[in-house]
């Protein structure tokens, strides 16, 4: 059970650290040869573009959970206490909504990466494992929204 509330409590800030980290690495990896080895390296570029993609699909998720993504608050700050907490409610429904169709299309998408056979050009990384990350990161945020929606309907006062 302590394994789990850890991983509910941590896996989008552990896996946006590795993958900057990583991306980091890789960057400074390519700086490095580039000007004092004068031989570039031919897949970092494309590793730190993919690192990126994956920390960002996976950043949504986190700011959800953290309550800090974008949001049009001028109606919620205005209604009155009364309807705040449907309001919230509402508007975690609709994104959900989306976040489920971001998965069931990502999830056509990745299904014809995979029948194409399509590789990246410079590490030969199957395109799949690339187009699967708005899948996982909209799973993930997904569930951070159910959360929501639990919390806003279990919440004693709502503001």
């Amino acid at each position: 059970m302590k394994a789990l509330r850890f991983l509910d409590e941590n896996i989008e800030k552990m896996l946006c650290v590795i993958a900057l980290a990583l991306m980091s690495a890789v960057i400074v990896a390519q700086v490095f040869c580039r000007y004092v080895l004068n031989s570039s390296l031919s897949w970092s570029e494309e590793l730190a573009r993919y690192l990126f993609i994956w920390m960002i699909y996976i950043g949504i998720s986190y700011g959800v959970k953290l309550d800090k993504h974008i949001c049009v608050d001028a109606v919620y700050s205005f209604a009155p206490k009364s309807i705040k907490r449907y309001y919230a409610i509402v508007s975690y429904l609709l994104f959900l909504l989306f976040a489920v169709a971001m998965v069931y299309y990502g999830i056509l998408v990745v299904g014809m990466q995979i029948s194409s056979g399509q590789v990246s050009p410079a590490m030969g990384v199957p395109m799949q494992y690339v187009y699967a990350a708005p899948v996982v990161g909209f799973v993930l945020t997904a569930i951070r929204l159910v959360q929501k929606v639990i919390e806003a309907i279990k919440a004693p006062e709502w503001e």
